[in-house]
């Protein structure tokens, strides 16, 4: 990760759950033609609203959470599985 998006990592996550939705629509409606700089498409309005309904439930304490650590370990299992 750039040092330029760490920063903005980091004073995205200090933001309230609302600003930070509020940030990723405008992030999302600054995308030109649907697809993001390194040509992978660009989120659908489907995908918005799933991550709406997963931030209300994670709001609302209806998710289990799991670390980027525990992320990394379960995918790294995974892999040396050959899953």
């Amino acid at each position: 990760m750039s040092p330029n998006l760490a920063t903005v990592l980091a004073a995205a996550e200090a933001l309230s759950a609302e600003e930070q939705r509020e940030l990723i629509d405008l992030l999302l409606a600054g995308l030109e033609d649907g697809q993001t700089d390194d040509g992978s498409p660009a989120l659908t309005e489907a995908w918005r609203q799933e991550i709406r309904r997963r931030s209300a439930e994670y709001e609302a304490g209806q998710s289990e959470t799991v670390t980027w650590q525990e992320v990394k370990t379960r995918w790294q299992a995974r892999r040396n599985a050959g899953g």
